[in-house]
This record gives structure tokens, C-alpha cells and sequence, in this order.
């Protein structure tokens, strides 16, 4: 996979992890850089990480879908987007947390429901046989970064870009989905 399309997937990914980092930020009332630091390193991690362990289930079933690989990541990212951007404009105000984000056991729970995506993607680029290592990191830095920044939005600005994120993000998986199923077919 191309740099760029690295890039595109990790910001794409990165959407929920983005849009609950607000919401985590809107709930803590000392904010310091530990904290944003603390939350933003879980999401980073499990988004690099779910990927990996999506891309070695792929190593099984590869050789069973190689003929129509690109169809199912066309659906795969086509499906992550379209939900990302349904979601976007469900109602949210009663979707702000009523717990201690920065409890473990909370942000385990939060990250591996933020990086489900992930895995799915690390699926389809088992499929692709696309190299994962550069793709995993990526993701993980980006989800990294863009945490960090979301939980200081959100503690300063509310919740009032959690809509556009999801968005943006829902649209970059249907657009790199569409741009592999060009790739294949043309």
C-alpha cells in the first residue's frame, strides 16, 4: 500500500477514536498533558495493533478470495464509512460519557470499540497482500496525534466537531475503497 494511501486510512480510522478523545476531553475538568497523553496513547496503540491482528486472520482465508479481493474491500470500507457517517449525524447529547474516562479499564474498553475498524481493515490488506508494518504504524501515529489534539478541542471547544470528524472520516474510507476497486479493475 502507498504511503498516501496509508495516510488516507489512518486518518479515516482515526474518526472514532477522534470523536470520543472530544467527548473524553469535555469530561475531565484538570486537563493536563498526562492525561491527553494517556488517553491518546491507548488509541494509538490499539489502532496499530488491531490492524496486525486483522491482517494475520487475513493469512488464512487469502488464497480463498484472491479472484474478488478488491469487491471486498470496496464493501469493507464502503460499509466502515457509510456507518461513520450515519452516526454523524445521530443525535449525541446523550452519548457523553457518565464515567472516569481515564480509568484502564475505560479506555481498554474504548479502544478496542474504536479499533474494531481497524481490524477489518487489517483484514482486507491481508487480502490485498499489502505490507502491514508501515500501514500499522501510520495508523497508530496518526490516531496518536489526533487523539492528543481531540482531547484538548474538546475540553476547550465541546463536542461541537465531533459531527464533521466522523464525517471526514466515514468519507476518506469510501473514497480509498473506491479508489482500490479502480485500481483492480482498471
Amino acid at each position: 500500500m502507498e504511503l498516501s494511501s496509508s495516510i488516507l486510512l489512518a486518518f479515516g480510522l482515526a474518526a472514532d477514536a477522534c470523536a470520543v478523545s472530544l467527548s473524553s476531553g469535555l469530561t475531565i475538568r484538570n486537563i493536563k498533558i498526562s492525561k491527553a497523553i494517556k488517553i491518546a496513547l491507548f488509541f494509538g496503540i490499539f489502532q496499530a495493533i488491531m490492524p496486525l491482528i486483522g491482517w494475520l486472520a487475513g493469512l488464512g482465508i487469502r488464497s480463498l478470495v484472491l479472484s474478488y479481493n478488491h469487491w471486498i474491500i470496496f464493501a469493507i470500507l464502503s460499509f466502515l464509512g457509510g456507518k461513520m457517517i450515519f452516526e454523524s449525524f445521530e443525535d449525541s447529547d446523550d452519548e457523553k460519557p457518565k464515567f472516569n474516562c481515564l480509568e484502564i479499564y475505560t479506555l481498554i474498553a474504548l479502544s478496542i470499540a474504536t479499533s474494531i475498524d481497524a481490524f477489518a481493515a487489517g483484514l482486507g490488506l491481508s487480502i490485498l497482500k499489502s505490507s502491514i508494518l508501515l500501514t500499522a504504524t501510520t495508523i497508530g501515529f496518526i490516531t496518536f496525534t489526533l487523539s492528543f489534539i481531540a482531547v484538548y478541542i474538546g475540553h476547550f471547544c465541546g463536542d461541537m466537531f465531533k459531527q464533521k470528524v466522523e464525517l471526514i472520516g466515514g468519507g476518506s474510507l469510501i473514497f480509498l475503497g473506491t479508489k482500490i476497486l479502480i485500481d483492480a479493475l482498471v
